[in-house]
């Protein structure tokens, strides 16, 4: 009788348990912020996570590379202007950094790294729809260049 009445409340813990772990993931699944995805850029060339930070700050790197390779090799950050950071791999690189939420769907204050070129921009994002615009620039937005990220599938 006394094994009966350990096991039940065992299983009563058990279940308690159980359901607070599923009601925290909701919940935790319930405040994420609708750009906190992985995001497919414009030419299709590369998926980018985008996630929000113990800063409260969001941030994104890239988890993808159509192409991930150069000569047999992974595509590294050549034409970074540190020449101590062109041995770093362009996967998992961190290409947006230090965005703050602003309203319903803009997101600012931000940079984003291009390893293109090796240049850093200012950056702005907006939320449109199930799309991301991705502005980078110089000094002021208007002079910049917009590419529309959609959702990767």
């Amino acid at each position: 009788m006394e094994n009966r009445t350990a096991m039940k409340k065992y299983l009563q813990r058990l279940i308690v348990f159980t359901a607070l772990l599923f009601g925290i993931h909701t919940v935790a699944l319930a405040q994420a912020d609708p750009i906190e995805k992985v995001w497919l850029n414009g030419q299709k060339t590369g998926k980018i996570q985008i996630y929000k930070a113990k800063d409260g700050k969001f941030y994104g790197k890239i988890v993808w590379l159509a192409e991930p390779n150069r000569d047999g090799k992974p595509k590294l950050d050549i034409n970074n202007s540190n020449a101590k950071l062109r041995t770093r791999p362009v996967m998992g690189l961190l290409i947006l950094r230090g965005f703050t939420k602003d309203g319903a769907d803009e997101y600012e204050d931000g940079t984003i790294y291009d390893p293109k070129n090796g240049k850093t921009y200012s950056c702005k994002m907006t939320l449109k729809g199930g799309k991301l615009e991705v502005r980078g620039y110089v000094g002021v937005s208007m002079l910049g260049r917009t590419d529309t990220w959609t959702v990767a599938d």
